[in-house]
């Protein structure tokens, strides 16, 4: 099971750096250490950023990485995958 607290880490750490607001999923892109195979694992959850845009349910634009984030949080959780 995927330890949500870690995982969120990972994500705000990772996507911190963009320059706030995102527009789209692009705009995430320069943030990334890996870029698009910037991976994100906890327990039995390992997933990239490439393959978590596809998860995403989210209403761009974000204006902080705690509101996307968030949309990223919940649409895994929607989803049944943490």
């Amino acid at each position: 099971m995927a330890n949500k607290d870690d995982l969120r880490s990972q994500f705000v750490e990772a996507f911190e750096d963009a320059d706030y607001p995102v527009s789209n999923p692009m705009d995430l892109l320069p943030a990334l250490p890996n870029g698009p195979s910037t991976k994100f694992e906890s327990g039995d959850f390992s997933m990239t950023a490439m393959e978590l845009n596809t998860k995403l349910d989210g209403d761009f634009p974000y204006e902080t990485v705690d509101d996307f984030v968030d949309d990223v949080m919940a649409s895994l959780e929607d989803r049944d995958l943490i």
